[in-house]
């Protein structure tokens, strides 16, 4: 799959904060994303192990989320592990994994960050600039940001706002479990990125082609 990177990733934490707060600017997180035209829906992810880090990408049909391809990349972990910084953690190996990609997906569901992020550009909307396709985070813990008391029952969401700000939404995905903090990456807004994880998550907590995803990562040795 052809990339368009915006910097190169050997870079010093300082200078990652700096690039974070110019590349934000070029997020686009207001473009619905029509989900009538959704037919691959690919789930990224990323674990490090003993200083390695593996990247898996599994590219799925959307409804039914059969696999129809699985990429993965392992190479050292080249960053400290800083929060808010993850993007310069994972970015290279990301990289090297979605250009093995063959097939077009319509949206990548990162388990990461969006624009729920301090500056607004976490791993999501950073690849997303990469790929010059929508995505979108799906936290499993909370980064930033408050939000209401959120109803136990699944499809639940109430707003995550941090600094006045709206920058993503608390999801209920499955009845009595921890929620999902869901924020647009980039060519995304909050409803259609809300709507997708939604209909993503038919069963677990975790959307399935990210639950796809995640198994892939962790079937390194």
């Amino acid at each position: 799959m052809k990339l368009h990177p915006r910097h190169a990733w050997d870079v010093s934490p300082a200078e990652a904060v700096a690039l974070q707060k110019r590349l934000a600017g070029e997020v686009v997180a207001d473009r619905p994303i029509d989900l009538r035209t959704v037919r691959l829906v690919a789930g990224v992810d990323v674990s490090v192990k003993q200083n390695r880090s593996h990247a898996a990408i599994v590219v799925s049909t959307y409804p039914d989320f059969r696999v129809v391809e699985t990429v993965t990349a392992e190479r050292p972990t080249p960053f400290p592990y800083i929060p808010g910084l993850l993007s310069f953690r994972e970015g290279p190996v990301l990289e090297e994994a979605l250009e093995q990609l063959r097939s077009g997906p319509d949206v990548f569901l990162f388990d990461g960050m969006g624009t729920a992020h301090p500056r607004r550009i976490g791993i999501a909307c950073h690849m997303g600039l990469w790929l010059e396709r929508p995505t979108i985070g799906c936290g499993k813990t909370r980064l930033v940001g408050r939000n209401d008391p959120l109803p136990e029952e699944k499809g639940a969401h109430v707003p995550l706002v941090d600094r006045g700000e709206t920058i993503g939404a608390v999801v209920r995905t499955r009845t009595g479990t921890h929620p999902l903090f869901v924020s647009p990456g980039h060519l995304a807004d909050i409803p259609s990125a809300v709507a997708l994880v939604l209909a993503c998550t038919p069963k677990f907590r975790l959307p399935e082609p990210i639950r796809q995803a995640h198994k892939a990562a962790g079937a390194f040795g």
